[in-house]
C-alpha cells in the first residue's frame, strides 16, 4: 500500500526543499558543481520528484492545492538555475578574457620578407650587365637532343669531350626511329640553335639550368646553372671577345679584380681560351676553394668554329664570331668568399637570409 502524505506535511517539505536548494545553489562556483545540484534537486531521482510522485494518494482537491505549489517549487528552482548558469558562464567569459588579454594597442608581429635566391640574383645582375652592352636573352629547351648538344658543336658520336660530360640520357623514340635525348649538359645547345634560326647581327646570352650525372662536392651539383653568349657579324676578332669579357668582369667583380685568360681547348671554339679571376677567399694565397693556386676559372671562351657556323648554315667566310659559357653558381661564390656550392640548394634559411 502507497505511503500517504497530509497536505501539511508535504508543503512544509516543499517549502524546506526549496530552501536548501537556493542555499546551495548560492554556493555553487562551477558549471561541474551546478550539474550536481541539478541532478539533486531537479534530477529524477530528486526528493521533488518523488514528492510529485506522491500526489496520486491525495484526495482530489488536496492534490490540486500541493500539486501547483509543488509546480510552483520546481518552476522556480529551473529559473534560479539558467540565472546561476548565466552568472558562471559571464564569469568564466570575464576569466577567459584576463587570461588571453591582448593588448590591440602593441605593434603586429612582422611578416618575414621573402628575397630572391642568390642565384635568382646573380642571374639577373649578369643579364642586366649584358642587356646593357646591347646583348639579347635567349633561352631553350632543357630536355634537348643530342644533336644540339653535341654533334652541332663538333662533338660527334665517341668524340672524348663527352666523356667530361657525364650525360643523363631520355628513353625516347620518334616514328621514324629513335633520336638520342638527354638533359643538356651545357646551355651551348642554345646556341647550335640560335646559329640555326637567327641571321646575324647576333649577339645574344642563354641563361638556364644544365645537368650532369657527378657527384656533389663543394663544387659540383648535379644540377646548376650556366650562362652562354653568342656574338656573329662580319670582322669579329678575339679582341672583341677579350674586350666584352674584361667589361663583365669588371661591372660585376669590381675594378681592382685581377683577370687572367689562358689557352684551352673547347670543340666548338677555335682558338679556344680560359678565363679566371684571383680567389676572393684566399685573395691569390691558395685555399681549398682554387686549389691553391690563387686563381679559380669562370668562363669558357673562343672563336667560334668555322664547321659549327657552316652548320647553322652561315658562310664562315663571310661571318665571324666568338662565344663563352659560364657557371653562375661559381659567381656568387667568389664575390661573397662561399667555399661551397652546395649551400645554394641546402635551403637553409640561415644561409640565404644573408642575401
Amino acid at each position: 500500500m502507497k505511503e500517504v502524505f497530509e497536505t501539511s506535511s508535504i508543503i512544509e517539505q516543499l517549502e524546506d526543499l526549496k530552501l536548501n536548494a537556493l542555499q546551495e545553489l548560492e554556493g555553487t562556483n562551477s558549471v561541474k558543481e551546478l550539474e550536481s545540484w541539478r541532478v539533486r534537486y531537479l534530477g529524477k531521482k530528486s526528493h521533488l520528484t518523488e514528492v510529485l510522485r506522491s500526489l496520486a494518494t491525495l484526495p482530489l482537491e488536496e492534490r490540486r492545492a500541493v500539486g501547483a505549489f509543488a509546480n510552483e517549487v520546481k518552476t522556480y528552482l529551473e529559473k534560479s538555475l539558467d540565472k546561476k548558469r548565466q552568472v558562471l558562464y559571464e564569469a568564466q567569459l570575464i576569466s577567459t578574457a584576463k587570461e588571453e588579454y591582448i593588448d590591440v594597442t602593441l605593434p603586429g608581429r612582422a611578416f618575414p620578407v621573402g628575397r630572391l635566391h642568390p642565384i635568382t640574383q646573380t642571374l639577373y645582375e649578369i643579364c642586366d650587365i649584358f642587356v646593357s652592352m646591347g646583348f639579347q636573352v635567349v633561352e631553350g629547351p632543357e630536355v634537348e637532343w643530342d644533336y644540339y648538344n653535341f654533334e652541332a658543336l663538333n662533338i660527334p658520336e665517341e668524340h672524348p669531350a663527352r666523356d667530361t660530360m657525364a650525360t643523363l640520357w631520355v628513353d625516347f623514340q620518334t616514328d621514324s626511329g629513335d633520336r638520342p635525348m638527354l638533359l643538356r649538359t651545357h646551355t651551348t645547345s642554345v646556341t647550335a640553335r640560335i646559329i640555326e634560326t637567327m641571321k646575324p647581327p647576333i649577339r645574344v646570352i642563354e641563361p638556364g639550368k644544365v645537368y650532369r650525372y657527378e657527384a656533389s662536392d663543394a663544387t659540383h651539383t648535379p644540377m646548376f646553372y650556366q650562362i652562354d653568349g653568342l656574338v656573329v657579324d662580319e670582322g669579329i676578332t678575339m679582341a672583341d671577345l677579350k674586350g666584352t669579357l674584361y667589361e663583365f668582369a669588371r661591372r660585376f667583380f669590381g675594378e681592382d679584380r685581377k683577370v687572367r685568360f689562358r689557352c684551352d681547348y673547347f670543340p666548338f671554339v677555335e682558338p679556344g681560351a680560359e678565363m679566371a679571376i684571383a680567389c676572393l677567399t684566399c685573395g691569390g694565397k691558395g685555399c681549398r676553394l682554387c686549389g691553391n693556386s690563387g686563381w679559380i676559372e669562370i668562363l669558357g671562351a673562343g672563336m667560334t668554329h668555322p664547321q659549327v657556323l657552316q652548320r647553322g648554315g652561315l658562310d664562315p667566310e663571310v661571318y665571324s664570331s666568338f662565344a663563352f659559357g659560364m657557371g653562375i653558381d661559381r659567381l656568387p661564390m667568389l664575390r661573397y668568399g662561399i667555399d661551397d656550392t652546395r649551400l645554394f640548394y641546402s635551403n637553409d634559411l640561415r644561409f640565404l637570409r644573408q642575401f
